[in-house]
C-alpha cells in the first residue's frame, strides 16, 4: 500500500509499505528518515476505505527504505493490521 510518513517540521516522505504487522512497519522509499524520527503513517488498506493514521518511530534505515516502531495503536487500527492476509 502506498503511505505518507508525516513529521514535524519537515515535509512529508512518501512511500510503499512492504512489510507491515502489529509491531511496526518496512517503508520502501527514495528518501530515508534518521533513527529516533518521529512519524505519523498514513495509508488505506488494500480493499478497504479505512484510512490509517499510526504513530511511530524510525528505528532502522537502509538505501531503500526504513522501519518504523508504532507507538500506541486503537483498537480499529490493530484489528484492520491482525485482518491483513499473511
Amino acid at each position: 500500500m502506498t503511505v505518507r510518513c508525516e513529521r514535524r517540521d519537515a515535509p512529508a516522505v512518501q512511500g510503499t509499505a512492504r512489510d507491515i504487522g502489529i509491531g511496526g512497519i518496512f517503508i520502501e522509499s527514495s528518501e530515508t528518515l534518521p533513527f529516533g524520527t518521529e512519524v505519523i503513517v498514513i495509508g488505506r488498506l488494500p480493499g478497504s476505505g479505512l484510512e490509517l493514521r499510526l504513530p511511530g518511530v524510525v528505528r532502522w534505515a537502509k538505501p531503500d527504505g526504513f522501519g518504523v516502531q508504532f507507538g500506541l495503536l486503537g483498537a480499529r487500527e490493530t484489528h484492520a493490521i491482525s485482518a491483513l492476509p499473511r
